[in-house]
């Protein structure tokens, strides 16, 4: 495993290499400031709680004092010889009046225990009828409860027993049992119940702190207080009891609680001291805080001044094998730039060398360029006139039988149109100084060969053209069209005694203009057509004319232009020329081909 990250670092770049180690530095060193705070926090810790464990032992201590007085106080009453009369009385009476002047009796002498105990909230004792006098506050018991009440007395046999209700109620329930003088008889006389103020004894124990509470469980229910200051619920205080450390910190979602706790000899309840960890902590929190903003500061500028350096150091070789890599994939139009790099012109240590080295180098393969596109320009012109020259003149042998037919038909009515558009013609076909002439000018020259061929078919030949104004501007090879027009002429119109339709349009899509000549003739099949792209078919000039026409168009344009055929026999034939949109630029495209 070391060895291949070892390997992995090694093959990183010198910038990469540097950033890695700056960052693995500052890393460590903020994992030791981190190590060194957490036992500065462990140790704060264990001293807040012994502080805080000896608050909890005085206040529990002084608590637990006042529940032994109130045990003490249900001892009393149940060992009272009047109460103890009475319970008797009630016993052997059979007179509901007197029982009731008897419960009365009770219920007085009741009424003077509890009124000297100002931690008892009520007095009730209930008689083996389950008839209840009571004392102090009227809130009474349910009957389910006392039931049960009832039944934790007699399990104790005269003990005190501690009772949790609910809302954090805590009552004091004890056995009346029958004594007469000295002899004890043990007979079951009722029950006694001390509802008690358990959140005054707290109160008077204990100064409330902003936030901070003392919280008292018997292990099941929650003795005090009645209700929890929010954020604090049931479940948060069940998780922390069960915690293995007498001490530790309650993270809720709203704040932070530090917390300790201790567990009573007497009653056996867990006494835990909840405190912000916020207001503890407030100080060393800071701190930290600081600290870790400073250690970001100082990482961040680190990285800011390494990454400086390394750029520094490893930015002329980037540049270098940007060179290098674009040479390499055979992008050399930017040659001209790569060679200027005014940053590491005037180095002179091992970069600079290199990329002077390679600067004479690519002005060297310039140059060779140069001189190679000289030549393939000589001999793409050379090409030019060579395929022009193939044009065939077919269409001129037509066009004197027609002159002639017309003559002799009619009386030289038409025959003055007829030798206006061959002069027009023979003009256009003879002068090929031009190689390139507007769209408009090849239309011209299409309707020019259409009227002489009008004369000769009539009705027959319907010929439309739908072309965009903004597109007669575009510059086209010289006798593109026309070409295309004869073929149509003669293999749609010839082989058909029905009107031959015959249709010129033009559209731009995304600088590349769509020119289609199509007609409605007998159409090729795909066999055919397929013979005629692989230049197998050669009929009455028609395979010389395609070709002569693609490669003039790929020559001058490139080989993403071009002539494509596209035919459904008996419906539908089409030439598709494709050619780039260069709206008012003829003169410099001309000059780009040597015109």
């Amino acid at each position: 495993m070391l060895t291949r990250f070892k390997s992995a670092y090694i093959n990183l770049g010198i910038h990469r290499q540097m950033l890695l180690l700056i960052s693995v530095l500052m890393l460590g060193s903020f994992a030791s400031y981190l190590l060194v705070l957490n036992t500065v926090y462990n140790t704060y810790d264990s001293q807040m709680y012994e502080k805080t464990s000896e608050l909890l032992n005085m206040s529990s201590v002084e608590i637990e004092n006042q529940l032994k007085d109130i045990e003490n106080l249900s001892f009393r009453v149940v060992t009272d010889e009047q109460l103890q009369r009475y319970l008797s009385q009630l016993q052997q009476e059979s007179s509901v009046y007197e029982k009731n002047v008897i419960r009365k009796k009770i219920t007085n002498r009741l009424i003077a225990f509890a009124g000297s105990e100002k931690f008892v909230y009520s007095m009730m004792a209930i008689d083996r009828e389950g008839e209840v006098m009571s004392a102090g506050n009227r809130e009474g018991i349910p009957a389910v409860l006392r039931t049960d009440l009832i039944k934790l007395a007699k399990d104790k046999a005269g003990s005190n027993s501690w009772y949790v209700g609910e809302q954090g109620s805590l009552l004091a329930v004890r056995q009346f049992k029958e004594f007469s003088g000295s002899t004890f008889t043990l007979n079951d006389l009722g029950t006694i119940i001390v509802r008690i103020r358990i959140d005054r004894i707290v109160q008077q124990q204990m100064e409330s702190s902003s936030g901070s509470q003392l919280i008292i469980s018997n292990g099941q229910e929650i003795v005090y207080p009645a209700e929890l200051a929010p954020p604090l619920d049931k479940e948060a205080i069940s998780q922390e009891l069960q915690r293995s450390q007498p001490y530790g910190v309650v993270t809720l979602p709203e704040e932070s609680y530090f917390s300790a706790r201790i567990q009573s000899a007497y009653t056996g309840w867990t006494y835990l001291h909840i405190t912000p960890f916020d207001e503890m902590f407030q100080r060393m929190v800071w701190i930290k805080r600081m600290v870790t903003i400073v250690f970001i500061g100082i990482f961040l500028l680190a990285l800011i001044f390494g990454t400086k350096l390394s750029r520094s150091i490893t930015r002329p070789m980037e540049r270098l094998l940007q060179k290098m890599r674009t040479v390499e994939t055979g992008n050399l139009d930017q040659l001209g730039e790569l060679t200027t790099d005014p940053v590491t012109a005037s180095a002179q240590n091992e970069v600079g060398l290199l990329h002077r080295t390679f600067n004479r180098m690519l002005r060297r393969i310039r140059e060779l360029i140069d001189e190679n596109y000289a030549k393939q320009l000589i001999i793409r012109e050379t090409e030019l006139k060579a395929l022009q020259a193939q044009i065939d003149p077919h269409f001129l042998y037509n066009t004197l039988e027609s002159i002639n037919w017309m003559a002799k038909v009619n009386k030289q009515t038409e025959i003055s149109r007829m030798v206006e558009a061959l002069g027009f013609l023979l003009r256009s076909s003879v002068n090929m100084s031009d190689k390139l002439i507007r769209l408009g000018d090849e239309l011209d020259i299409v309707r020019s060969y259409v009227t002489i061929q009008r004369m000769r078919f009539e009705e027959r030949l319907d010929f439309t053209i739908e072309v965009p104004d903004e597109l007669l501007d575009t510059p086209i090879p010289k006798l593109t069209l026309q070409p295309l027009v004869e073929n149509a002429i003669h293999y749609a119109l010839e082989p058909k005694i029905e009107v031959c339709h015959i249709r010129i349009t033009a559209r731009l899509e995304q600088d590349v203009v769509q020119i289609t000549v199509e007609d409605d003739g007998p159409g090729m099949t795909p066999e055919f057509l397929e013979r005629l792209h692989q230049g197998q078919i050669r009929t009455r000039g028609k395979g010389i004319g395609l070709n002569n026409i693609m490669e003039r168009i790929r020559l001058t344009y490139g080989p993403e232009y071009g002539l494509s055929i596209e035919s459904e026999p008996d419906v539908v034939t089409a030439f598709h020329i494709r050619i780039p949109y260069e709206k008012g630029e003829l003169c410099d495209v001309q000059s780009a081909v040597g015109g």
